[in-house]
């Protein structure tokens, strides 16, 4: 019987990561930071390294340099999404480049990254943009009620905001597809999102604005893959609010 190349299951929450960079001092950068946010990180130093640890290991999420000796970014993951029995052949990947002007920017996400991410780059920043597109940790709750009653002050209030709560999400459901052509209003309907869910202890729905909207202020673009995470999560905590009203 042939093995899955896509391996067994893991462990909830374990993300696996593969770093690609020809410049040492970087892969060494972003490995610790990385490793220190509870990642597993493997490294490669040129592109078909790359490519052949994408090939036979399953990755969540690739970080691509765009200029690496024998093959840049676009160049690997063009080849890894072009072999349907690669381990990694779906996995999220997001460039990173010294210099992100516009139209490298442009061409980088049409090419199928991700997200972009500029060196040298705050750690903050990359935290951000893997958890705006690969999402949260599963453990973390949709709707925690312990907090949303440490916030509320009792059942009533919190019931209560859960329902204004569902009432904003319905309306920000409908005005996605128009806040992707808009960073500066999405960044701004996120501010005020985290503070309604906080109210009602809608925690996970508040993690993910949170990420994304660093995300967002940080690249000034709306990434369709985190966004597709984000309404995800939404879609998630209305099915959870109803449930609970």
């Amino acid at each position: 019987m042939s093995q899955d190349p896509h391996g067994p299951p893991r462990p909830s929450g374990e993300r696996h990561l593969l770093v690609a960079d020809d410049d040492p001092s970087t892969r060494q950068f972003l490995a610790g930071a990385l490793a220190a946010q509870g990642y597993i990180v493997a490294l490669a130093q040129d592109g078909i390294e790359a490519l052949a640890m994408a090939q036979s290991r399953r990755f969540d999420a690739l970080l691509l340099d765009c200029r690496m000796p024998r093959a840049g970014a676009v160049e690997v993951l063009k080849a890894l999404r072009a072999d349907p029995a690669a381990a990694s052949n779906a996995a999220t990947a997001l460039a990173t480049s010294a210099e992100v002007p516009a139209p490298l920017r442009a061409s980088l996400l049409s090419a199928g990254f991700a997200g972009v991410i500029e060196k040298p780059c705050r750690v903050a920043s990359l935290v951000d943009a893997l958890a705006a597109t690969l999402g949260l940790d599963d453990d973390t709750r949709i709707l925690d009620d312990s907090a949303g009653l440490t916030a509320a002050g009792d059942p009533h209030t919190m019931q209560a905001l859960r329902q204004l709560l569902r009432a904003e999400l319905v309306d920000l459901s409908g005005a996605l597809g128009r806040l992707i052509d808009d960073p500066a209003e999405l960044v701004e309907r996120l501010h005020r999102l985290r503070s309604a869910c906080g109210f009602c202890g809608a925690v996970r729905l508040g993690a993910q604005a949170k990420v994304l909207q660093g995300h967002v202020r940080e690249t000034r673009t709306v990434v369709p893959d985190a966004l597709a995470r984000f309404r995800a999560e939404l879609d998630a905590t209305l099915a959870a609010l109803s449930v609970a009203s």
